[in-house]
């Protein structure tokens, strides 16, 4: 380990401990370390999707709500085998170091993410103190937005044949219009998402920010083509924890950047901050 990355440790872990709240703000890198797939590039989507690179379908194809009424089957195929992969996957160990490192703070941790995932409520932090910007696959509405109505996704359990990734059972359907639920995640080309859930969860960390005056951030697998979490850790006035493989860059002179896997860096900041504490 290089001693520039060190000392970035141990600047992070001196930050963490002067803060009065831990702002996690997470990007789909932070579940490599529990197994999930990384969709980097077309190649990697495709070697967890074979039956999409047949098509030479992209992320931002199937990711797309008018497949739901074109081809639910196809659509749900993908979704479904996503939902099903959440439901199963257990969180690293990383999840519950910014546990305990959060709850030794005055104040509670808050945790801003763009995944769709919900590890971090399995992981066991507060679903009061979570805001999923781009919405949660463990909830449904319908297609067509028909009415204000979203509700959780529990009772659908999907069958879903990857070679075709297909849905071969009933898909979920509107609890109002009885047309075909998707998921109430914000998708491309999307202008049907009920976004209500993600804003309620935003005031509350609007009001959460309000009580907090040494707020820390650390960030965790948040790449630069979706950028809107890492602007988010940029926008605080404290200082920012870049972890990230092969972004870590950062443009404040006041914020560190730390090129590890999110379960790596935690477990080296954590070790950091017992030397401290003694």
């Amino acid at each position: 380990m290089s001693t520039d990355l060190l000392q970035n440790l141990m600047r992070a872990a001196q930050w963490i401990k002067q803060a009065d709240a831990l702002l996690i703000t997470a990007g789909a890198g932070m579940g490599v370390d529990s197994g999930l797939p990384d969709f980097r590039g077309p190649e990697g989507f495709w070697k967890a999707y074979p039956a999409l690179g047949r098509r030479k379908l992209h992320f931002a194809d199937i990711a797309d709500p008018a497949h739901f009424r074109t081809d639910p089957t196809l659509a749900w195929g993908f979704y479904g085998h996503r939902l099903a992969l959440y439901r199963e996957t257990i969180p690293h160990k990383g999840f519950a170091l910014l546990l305990e490192i959060g709850a030794a703070l005055p104040l509670p941790t808050f945790v801003v993410t763009s995944n769709v995932d919900g590890q971090f409520q399995k992981a066991g932090f507060s679903a009061n103190q979570i805001w999923e910007i781009h919405g949660s696959i463990h909830h449904l509405q319908c297609v067509d937005g028909c009415a204000a109505r979203v509700w959780p996704a529990d009772d659908f359990p999907p069958q879903v044949d990857m070679v075709e990734c297909a849905l071969r059972n009933a898909p979920p359907r509107c609890l109002d219009c009885g047309a075909i639920a998707r998921p109430n995640i914000l998708m491309f080309s999307d202008w049907a998402w009920l976004n209500h859930r993600s804003r309620m969860q935003e005031a509350r960390f609007e009001q959460w920010l309000a009580q907090s005056e040494r707020i820390v951030t650390i960030e965790l697998g948040a790449g630069t083509a979706i950028s809107s979490i890492r602007r988010i850790g940029e926008k605080m006035l404290g200082p920012l924890i870049r972890i990230n493989k092969r972004e870590s860059r950062v443009a404040r002179a006041h914020d560190v950047e730390i090129p590890l896997g999110a379960l790596d860096a935690m477990t080296e900041i954590h070790a950091c901050l017992k030397q401290l504490t003694g």
